[in-house]
């Protein structure tokens, strides 16, 4: 049964995530196909549209990579945002194109050279228990989320 559980995880994530912006009122529109790095579309409140990725980390991964979102390609574009979620953190950051552009770093080398990826959390030791735990690193806090009026503000 796990192998089930995490073949899945990412699209149960996307369901979680729009079903939360449904239930704030936004309008979302979802593509019948995966293609193009959309998850949802969104009309805001101007009636304007914008695109959404959602991307997801589950609890099974390993200790210190709860905000690691590897591997992806990406160039600017206009009106898209990402979605990212740490299911162990319990914590959400929304992002741009522009600012995730900004804030990833791009691979020089290697068997995937040119894809992007963004380390959002680091690992510390909790001085009151003794225990490790994962956190936000202090430059990608203004990035998390806990509703998405961010989508309906910006541009």
């Amino acid at each position: 049964m796990r192998y089930r559980h995490s073949a899945g995880f990412g699209k149960r994530i996307e369901y979680y995530i729009i079903g939360l912006m449904l239930k704030e009122g936004l309008d979302c529109y979802m593509p019948l196909v995966d293609a193009d790095g959309i998850d949802v579309v969104i009309k805001k409140s101007d009636g304007s549209f914008i695109e959404v990725q959602i991307k997801a980390r589950s609890n099974d991964v390993k200790f210190g990579d709860a905000g690691l979102f590897a591997g992806m390609n990406h160039e600017l574009r206009n009106n898209y945002f990402f979605v990212f979620y740490s299911e162990r953190m319990e914590t959400m950051w929304i992002m741009s194109s522009e600012e995730y552009l900004s804030e990833c770093n791009t691979n020089k080398n290697g068997k995937n050279v040119g894809k992007r990826s963004i380390w959002i959390n680091g690992k510390k030791k909790n001085t009151e228990t003794n225990e490790s735990e994962e956190y936000t690193k202090p430059r990608f806090e203004k990035y998390i989320a806990t509703d998405f009026s961010k989508l309906d503000e910006i541009l």
